[in-house]
């Protein structure tokens, strides 16, 4: 990981928060492996707001969704994404107040994704694959598992604004930060698979850009290009309805590491990760980014005194801080 001296380590203040967090709220369960801020891999749906522990069990069940391999660390981002987003499944009004501090114009009205583990309308959707094997990367035979060995968005929104209904495939940044090179041995499965359909006029990435296809390989680029080409082809079929399908990607603002640019043929293009990416796109604006405290906060600010959602995220993430401000790109 490469070090930057000029600013505070995001990692190591959230180890210490999510420490401080589960000594407090779940005393004997954190210290797994000698680290305070982690769980028992069995004690996975701890790392959870209590209000959705035992509805997120059904729904992966149901739903065959794959746990990530860190579901119990205090920083998964995979936790992270459900204890801000799953209680809020069954919330359209809140949920649309979001969208429109994500995307603008009109009050949007969200319309269901699928059906939750009680039969009653869920508007968000969780480690979403589509409907179809758009990119090549199904197994051939039994079905894919959302969130294991195939693109997976960390969440879906689907909404009606202006007449047009459109998607939102969310990537969910936590504590992540980038820097290693890609896999040599990966490269030639990942030319079968996307190759073809990475750059336009059949992918969302402009070929005039000058650059490989491997440039695209190095992290968070290489998870991006693949949510947008999912993107791209569940709006080229209308997937649900749908006439448009962008990619909003949500991070901390404090986490100013996960902004660095670690291809080396793009650093010539910028110094923000996001902003280079939104740049070697053909149409920049299906590309969103936004902070997490920008987008959430609002929200949280106008919630009764009351709200276990809000409480509960005031309480564990505390880099929700109101003098923080998006860098809106």
């Amino acid at each position: 990981m490469l070090k930057d001296s000029r600013e505070p380590h995001f990692i190591l203040q959230e180890r210490t928060r999510q420490s401080a967090f589960f000594a407090a709220y779940l005393p004997g369960e954190g210290g797994f492996e000698g680290s305070a801020y982690r769980l028992a891999p069995a004690n996975r749906l701890s790392n959870l707001n209590p209000q959705i522990r035992d509805v997120t069990a059904r729904y992966f069940s149901d739903n065959a969704v794959a746990w990530h391999q860190h579901a119990a660390h205090g920083l998964s981002s995979q936790a992270c994404c459900l204890n801000f987003l799953m209680p809020l499944a069954m919330r359209p009004e809140m949920l649309a107040r979001l969208v429109q501090q994500a995307v603008g114009g009109d009050l949007p009205e969200m319309l269901e994704v699928e059906k939750g583990p009680d039969g009653e309308s869920w508007f968000v959707g969780f480690e979403w694959i589509g409907r179809r094997d758009y990119l090549n990367e199904w197994p051939r035979t039994g079905s894919p598992k959302r969130g294991a060995n195939v693109t997976s968005a960390d969440a879906m929104l689907r909404f009606r604004q202006a007449g047009r209904i459109e998607t939102l495939l969310v990537e969910w940044k936590y504590t992540e930060s980038y820097g290693a090179p890609p896999e040599p041995k990966r490269e030639a499965e990942r030319l079968r698979r996307y190759q073809s359909i990475a750059f336009a006029p059949f992918g969302p990435v402009r070929s005039d850009a000058g650059l490989k296809f491997t440039d695209l390989f190095w992290e968070p680029f290489y998870q991006l290009f693949r949510q947008q080409m999912l993107a791209s082809r569940m709006q080229a079929e209308q997937e649900d309805g749908a006439e448009r399908v962008r990619v909003l990607h949500i991070a901390p603002a404090a986490n100013r590491r996960l902004t660095r640019v670690t291809s080396p043929a793009m650093r010539p293009l910028g110094d923000n990760a996001f902003k280079v990416y939104r740049s070697l796109l053909v149409e920049p604006d299906d590309f969103i980014s936004r902070s997490t405290e920008a987008l959430f906060l609002p929200l949280i600010l106008e919630t009764p005194a009351d709200d276990a959602w809000a409480n509960y995220l005031r309480g564990r993430y505390s880099f929700l801080a109101p003098d923080i401000k998006d860098e809106k790109s």
